[in-house]
This record gives C-alpha cells, sequence and structure tokens, in this order.
C-alpha cells in the first residue's frame, strides 16, 4: 500500500491535532524518562500534567503572551481552536479544550510539514514552560 502525499496546509485541523498529540506526548515521555523516572504510575501521573488539556491551554496563551509564534502560526492555532470535534470534553471545558486542540494541530502542522526544528522548539519551550510551572518536578 502506498502513502498519498499529504498537502498539510489544506488538512483537516483534527487531523492535525491528532498528529500533534501523538508527537508531544512522545516528547513528554522522553523528557520525563530523562528525568530519571522510571516506574509506570510515576511517569504516567507527571505526564498528565503536560499532556492535559489545561496544560496545553496554558501553553498556548504563555506563547501568545510572549509573541512566540509568527502570524501564519497564530492562523493555524485559531483553525485548531475553531475545529468542532463533535466530542464534549470530560474534565474541562469546552474553550480550555479548544485551545488544547490547537496546541496539538500546531504541533502536528510543523511535524507533518517536515519543519522538525521548528516543532522541536515549540515543543521544548512548551515543556520547559510546564516544567517550570511544576517547580522543576
Amino acid at each position: 500500500m502506498t502513502e498519498k502525499k499529504l498537502d498539510v496546509k489544506q488538512l483537516n485541523s483534527l487531523a492535525l491535532a491528532y498528529m500533534g498529540d501523538a508527537v508531544f506526548d512522545l516528547h513528554v515521555r522522553k523528557h520525563l524518562l530523562g528525568l530519571g523516572t522510571v516506574r509506570p504510575n510515576q511517569l504516567h501521573n507527571k505526564a498528565k500534567k503536560y499532556v492535559s488539556a489545561k496544560a496545553q491551554a496554558q501553553i498556548v496563551y504563555h506563547f501568545k503572551e510572549i509573541e512566540f509564534l509568527d502570524d501564519e502560526e497564530l492562523a493555524v492555532l485559531r483553525r485548531g481552536r475553531n475545529a468542532k470535534s463533535g466530542t464534549v470534553p470530560k474534565n474541562t471545558d469546552v474553550q480550555t479544550y479548544r485551545y488544547s486542540t490547537a496546541f496539538e494541530a500546531l504541533v502536528g502542522y510543523h511535524y507533518l510539514l517536515g519543519n522538525h526544528e521548528r516543532a522541536q522548539e515549540i515543543i521544548t519551550k512548551a515543556i520547559s514552560f510546564i516544567f517550570e510551572g511544576e517547580g522543576g518536578n
């Protein structure tokens, strides 16, 4: 089976978020292992602090506040935030869930475009923001 070439700029925001979720989760796991966290329950509990909708929404607010993103990235965030998922968030409000989706869409966008350096920069800054907010734990 051959893969068809993706037109990332035309891809549905929820598809971008789907990819971004996986990419960000992988980096968070690598970060936690690098800190010396190895017990599965500890890993899961610490990872939740990074990958929760609340944390990801806070990352978006922070990035906007420090003007870290360019106009194209802000447009991807808007598309992700405005995407209608058809699911109701369980543990958060709709606005927080939408900003979380926007963050994941941004990560997925860069990853799928092959902008790995920028994706890494965004992910590293996001992880640092949450890590520092947790007091480095």
